[in-house]
């Protein structure tokens, strides 16, 4: 990922304008990858702040960690939107926006006077990205969500538990997924915007809706063909962590090949020519029985030796890393997968790279995550505020 100045933007979203009014993740997440795309994305916040501003240590000259890991590539103003002279800021700025990123509860922001409706009427090219809990309609609209309500409430907690309780994973994991969804609503807009004459569009992106896709589309495999099969189907639980001597490997051989290679490596040839793991699909039924064959070949070796045996036979495995040891594997680090970078106010920071690698127009960082109302002055001087009505703005206590 480049580290380049503002101006030098080349990523496929460069020249559109982004105006995130997010808080906690799904919105300054979906902005931020906006951002890491080429868009100028102006996160525009409350007095208060976005609430991530404060959920506590690391922190350094005025920012915190888990903020710094959702908002860089943005610039930030503060303003009192429950006054007509802040609503009037936030229009002046929709005029000029490709898109706007909004996780606020359904009618938030209609109410405060800037929802799509209002405002695809001065610019009918407008795409609005409304990230919610539930959807803008519906019996649980109205609710406040979080990500482990959602986790709670889409029906993979109870596998993750296996035999034991139902367990979350811990990661705000429906909130990240969402995120994903509204950049790629996001740009999927924009794709239809160039197609149909410049006109843009409302989107809905709703977490359980998100979350449900990344979480359950293998699970709900069983489902499939309504009314469902009298035959009940295979589901082999394949996410094993196998014991070493020493440590935890992961892996599973799919493909015949594999298993055999697997076999070959771990001095068992029998095992290649027992009939219960003779396919895909008999290993499947078996599943159990192989597994506690492997564990105990496994048991018996240091997970480095094993791994570089299994590796060397062309067999899907790899180490159970903790972070300090994911960061310092030679792949993550040949792929700048985690980087530092070096912050203007001082100090360095680290950073996850954009996911994705483009030949012609690279993912860059620009901007370190801003302060509070960093760039207050400076967007609305673009937007044609001069600096006396800007200096009342202030003395007014409208921005920040």
């Amino acid at each position: 990922m480049e580290e380049v100045p503002p101006e030098e933007a080349r990523g496929p979203c460069s020249g559109f304008r982004v105006l995130e009014f997010g808080t906690m993740v799904s919105g300054p997440l979906a902005g931020q990858n906006l951002g890491d795309l080429g868009a100028d994305v102006i996160k525009v916040e409350t007095l208060m702040g976005d609430i991530a501003r404060w959920t506590g240590p690391p922190e350094r000259d005025g920012i915190n960690g888990f903020f710094t890991q959702f908002n860089r590539n943005k610039r930030a103003i503060s303003i009192d939107m429950k006054t007509e002279e802040g609503i009037a800021i936030v229009r002046r700025l929709a005029l000029k926006a490709d898109v706007i990123v909004c996780n606020y509860r359904p009618g938030v922001a209609e109410r405060l006077g800037f929802g799509y409706d209002s405002l695809k009427t001065v610019n009918p090219g407008l795409i609005f990205v409304s990230v919610t809990g539930f959807g803008p309609d519906g019996p649980y609209a109205d609710q406040p969500v979080y990500d482990l309500v959602v986790q709670g409430m889409t029906g993979a907690m109870p596998q993750q538990g296996d035999d034991g309780p139902p367990q979350m994973i811990r990661s705000v994991i429906a909130d990240k997924s969402t995120a994903v969804a509204a950049c790629s609503a996001a740009l999927a807009a924009l794709l239809a915007r160039e197609r149909n004459g410049g006109i843009g569009q409302h989107v809905h992106v709703p977490m359980i809706n998100a979350y449900a896709q990344l979480a359950l589309s293998d699970m709900i495999t069983p489902e499939t063909f309504r009314p469902r099969q009298a035959e009940e189907p295979i589901i082999p639980n394949i996410f094993h962590v196998w014991s070493c001597a020493d440590g935890f490997l992961v892996g599973m051989p799919i493909e015949d090949k594999q298993y055999a290679n697997l076999c070959q490596a771990l001095g068992r040839a029998d095992l290649a020519l027992d009939e219960r793991f003779s396919s895909l699909a008999e290993r499947m039924r078996n599943i159990n029985t192989m597994i506690a064959l492997i564990d105990a070949e496994l048991s018996k070796r240091p997970w480095r030796e094993a791994l570089e045996t299994l590796q060397a036979h062309d067999v899907p495995f790899a180490p159970v890393y903790d972070l300090e040891a994911f960061m310092n594997d030679p792949q993550v680090q040949h792929n700048r997968t985690v980087f530092d970078s070096e912050d203007p106010y001082g100090g360095s920071t680290r950073f996850i790279r954009h996911p994705s690698i483009y030949e012609k127009t690279p993912a860059s960082l620009r901007r370190h995550p801003p302060r509070y109302g960093e760039h207050t002055d400076e967007i609305l001087g673009e937007a044609g505020y001069g600096r006396e009505e800007i200096a009342a703005l202030r003395c007014s206590q409208t921005v920040a």
